[in-house]
């Protein structure tokens, strides 16, 4: 691996390490408060389980995002495809804003609807430059999926 790929991957996952980074600011103060009062369905994973998970889908996506940037942004589909993935990095922090900041599981379930299609743009484009990039945010997606089904059941019983 040269130099500027080793620059590009600790860009990726800084990158994607900063849209945690700043979730969880929003996160940390609301799970012993706000959250901890919610109406929460049987299938909600205990609290101790997302700082992992989500540590290990930052990963991988970090190293789906560097896989396609190596490619070259000469080319107009890494560039558009690294668009989509930062349109979807950014929703992914602000889910958190929206959904613990402002204590609000219904625009919460709108922005994980948003986020939830545009990690599947970004899938799809990937899958066009490097399949093993898109395979890598398969997990993501899927957790997604869940966070959206939990998401939505949080706000139905809490209405």
């Amino acid at each position: 691996m040269s130099i500027k790929d080793i620059f590009k991957l600790i860009v990726c996952v800084v990158a994607c390490l900063c849209a945690g980074i700043i979730g969880s600011i929003f996160t940390r103060e609301a799970i012993p408060t706000w959250y901890a009062t919610l109406e929460k369905p049987s299938f909600t994973p205990p609290n101790w389980l997302f700082a992992p998970g989500w540590a290990l889908l930052y990963l991988l996506m970090s190293i789906a995002a560097f896989l396609v940037w190596r490619r070259g942004l000469e080319n107009r589909q890494v560039r558009i495809a690294l668009i989509v993935f930062l349109i979807q990095l950014i929703l992914n922090a602000l889910w958190s804003v929206v959904f613990f900041g402002l204590e609000s599981p219904l625009y919460g379930l709108i922005v994980i609807s948003a986020l939830w299609v545009a990690i599947l743009f970004t899938v799809l484009k990937f899958f066009r430059i490097s399949s093993v990039a898109s395979v890598l945010l398969w997990p993501y997606l899927l957790w997604v999926t869940f966070a959206a089904v939990l998401n939505v059941s949080i706000w139905l019983l809490n209405r």
